[in-house]
């Protein structure tokens, strides 16, 4: 069964310390969020086999707290997953699941991800507990039937606010 990790970004720094929107690094608390972030979904035995990760810093930044994780997983970063819409992040993760991939974990940015993992809560019937506005560093899994996403069942949450 296909499975998939939605993630936003952890904290960044501020855009006017930074030279562009794209290279916003993490702040100090944003590592240390990731770091809390990543445990968390280690502890859960999440998979995967396909990173799909924004290439902007922040994002970047964040999924190498990941990494470690999953050694050797294959890491896909087109421009298009930067601030990606909730329809171009569902046929980003559609698209991988058709092409083979059996567990995708996505990071990104709001509003897209949060978007995302909503609307794929909603689907799964499972609201309970997730965080309005989708933080930083939030995490949310799914099993799905396949391809589609329109059946997912939540088998994760993180929330960093909790």
């Amino acid at each position: 069964m296909p499975s998939l990790i939605i993630i936003r970004h952890a904290k960044a720094i501020d855009l006017t310390e930074a030279e562009d929107d794209f290279e916003r690094g993490l702040t100090a608390r944003g590592h240390e969020d990731a770091d809390r972030a990543a445990a968390a979904v280690g502890e859960a035995g999440l998979d995967a086999d396909l990173a799909l990760v924004s290439p902007a810093r922040r994002t970047r930044e964040t999924w190498q707290h990941f990494a470690g994780l999953y050694p050797g997983i294959a890491v896909n970063s087109p421009m298009a997953l930067y601030h990606a819409s909730q329809e171009m992040l569902e046929r980003a993760v559609t698209q991988a699941l058709e092409e083979g991939a059996r567990a995708v974990i996505l990071v990104g940015h709001n509003p897209g991800i949060g978007a995302f993992a909503h609307s794929l809560a909603a689907r799964a019937d499972a609201m309970d507990g997730v965080p309005y506005g989708w933080p930083t560093s939030a995490a949310i899994a799914f099993h799905l039937d396949g391809p589609s996403l329109m059946h997912p069942a939540r088998t994760f949450l993180f929330n960093p606010k909790a």
